[in-house]
């Protein structure tokens, strides 16, 4: 049976961590970290995770300004908005639930949030100092995956990692982290050719390609550990991955499920993301 990688388990302990390093942080500096979350329009699915956000915000001590607008808040609205959150000595990271209504330009509004308050990870300076090995704030899911692989005590330096999904949010910035791990890295997808082959042969399989249950036996192997951040509905409703887990785990060395692994992470790195921009600019004179 494999090592299931629980990453609930890890996010418990993180936060369980950063709100005692809060707690020190307010008695150092006289204020808390702070994070706004703006969501535009009231998705169901957006509305819950932002939520689940300043739930964890308030559980870990950081202090979250939410704002809920309209699905027909202009663009123009949403960049002045941004502006002024940019410029608030009380916000340390800025959080822009996506997706955005169609009329507004997502990666218009990533650019304009400030890098140094760029909570996820996403704004092309972040992604270009994490692509040359500098400091920067790092996508939450990818930030998350490595911790999760640390934890768990696997390997990396001198490990063959195949990533399968070259998404800007995941797929990219994971292969990056990975590299600077000294592992050796290949990026797959939809259209590689012998994709099962090719990912057979990895010691570290990190799946983010989308497609419910997609990784099967014989895309792994015995001494392979995995990481699936897929999050799918299958035909019955329930949540799966994009691994088969059940028919995958038996054979593998360690697995991480879906749900209870990547997902609870990527909250805490969020955390995480909060509470280092706020150490970077209160120690900047």
């Amino acid at each position: 049976m494999a090592f299931i990688i629980e990453g609930k388990k890890l996010a418990e302990q993180i936060r369980t961590s950063l709100k005692a390093e809060v707690t020190g942080l307010v008695a150092k500096y006289g204020r808390a970290p702070g994070l706004a979350v703006v969501q535009v329009g009231e998705d169901p699915a957006s509305s819950i995770y932002v939520n689940s956000k300043i739930k964890a915000c308030r559980e870990a001590g950081i202090e979250s300004f939410g704002y809920i607008l309209p699905d027909d808040t202009s663009e123009t609205y949403l960049l002045n908005l941004i502006s002024e959150l940019n410029a608030d000595p009380l916000v340390d990271g800025i959080l822009v639930q996506l997706p955005l209504p169609a009329h507004i330009d997502e990666g218009k509004i990533t650019y304009a949030i400030a890098p140094e308050k760029d909570a996820d990870g996403f704004h092309p300076i972040n992604v270009g100092l994490l692509s040359l090995g500098k400091k920067a704030l790092v996508a939450c899911t990818p930030l998350g995956i490595l911790e999760m692989l640390k934890a768990s005590g696997i390997e990396l330096e001198g490990k063959n990692a195949v990533v399968l999904g070259r998404s800007n949010i995941v797929g990219k910035p994971v292969a990056q982290l990975l590299l600077k791990e000294n592992c050796t890295v290949t990026i797959t997808h939809s259209r590689t050719r012998d994709l099962p082959k090719v990912c057979s042969q990895a010691d570290i399989l990190v799946v983010a390609i989308g497609r419910a249950n997609f990784v099967t036996p014989d895309f792994v192997n015995p001494d392979q550990a995995i990481i699936d951040v897929g999050i799918n509905r299958n035909e019955e409703g329930k949540v799966v991955g994009d691994v088969d887990f059940k028919a995958v785990e038996p054979i593998v060395r360690a697995i991480s499920p879906v749900p209870g692994g990547v997902g609870p992470m990527t909250i805490a790195m969020l955390l995480k993301n909060t509470v280092t921009s706020y150490c970077r600019r209160m120690d900047t004179p």
